[in-house]
């Protein structure tokens, strides 16, 4: 497999970078995640409907979504240093979160949601099998009808991230990687200004998934 790192080293890999960088010193940290919040709000998407943030870690999504009144969250991320860290700045709120410490590709969910958030995990997945788990666990997971909201480095963006090789996408690319039944909707640009101040180009892609 190029590139690709087995699941253990995978969590031994991000536990490390979590021990030995602030989650606000990490190259994809952001402030404010206005674009994956502004794709959110585009789905239409009820506050009491189930979201799963995957990766989300260290982000700030999550407390921008309590804040804005919605209340059936959860967030995945294979680093439980990382979920920690988030639990302990969201305080009270967080209680009223899903934490789920798990690899993306052995994720059993405990319910369907509605919406399916991933900013810059897939990405990482150079591995075609560990794709294809990543796949079938979004095809269990996500609500037929429901919304998946996915980001990565864009073609001519970064090679590399954290020391491990990526995967860039467009819109063809990405599509073949999902298969049958999902619907594109909006393709959105951004280039992300890291803590170093260097520009990274990053693509997002909003698909509903189809009933049938």
């Amino acid at each position: 497999m190029p590139y690709g790192i087995s699941m253990s080293d995978r969590k031994r890999h991000w536990e490390d970078i979590y021990r030995d960088k602030a989650s606000t010193d990490v190259s994809w940290y952001q402030k404010a995640p206005m674009l994956s919040l502004d794709l959110i709000r585009a789905t239409g998407i009820a506050h009491d409907e189930p979201i799963i943030d995957v990766g989300g870690g260290a982000s700030l999504l999550v407390d921008y979504l309590c804040k804005e009144g919605f209340n059936h969250l959860s967030v995945l991320d294979i680093s439980g240093k990382a979920l920690a860290s988030t639990r302990e700045r969201l305080g009270e709120p967080s209680r009223h979160v899903d934490w789920h410490e798990s690899d993306i590709t052995t994720f059993v969910a405990p319910q369907a949601y509605s919406l399916w958030h991933d900013r810059a995990v897939f990405h990482f997945l150079t591995d075609g099998a560990d794709r294809k788990k990543y796949v079938e666990v979004l095809k269990r997971s996500l609500k037929p009808g429901g919304h998946l909201i996915i980001a990565s480095f864009a073609v001519g963006g970064p090679e590399k991230c954290s020391g491990l090789h990526i995967v860039q996408y467009d819109v063809e690319k990405i599509s073949r990687e999902l298969g049958e039944g999902f619907q594109l909707q909006e393709v959105r640009d951004e280039i992300h200004m890291t803590p170093a101040d260097k520009g990274q180009k990053f693509i997002y892609f909003r698909f509903t998934r189809q009933s049938h």
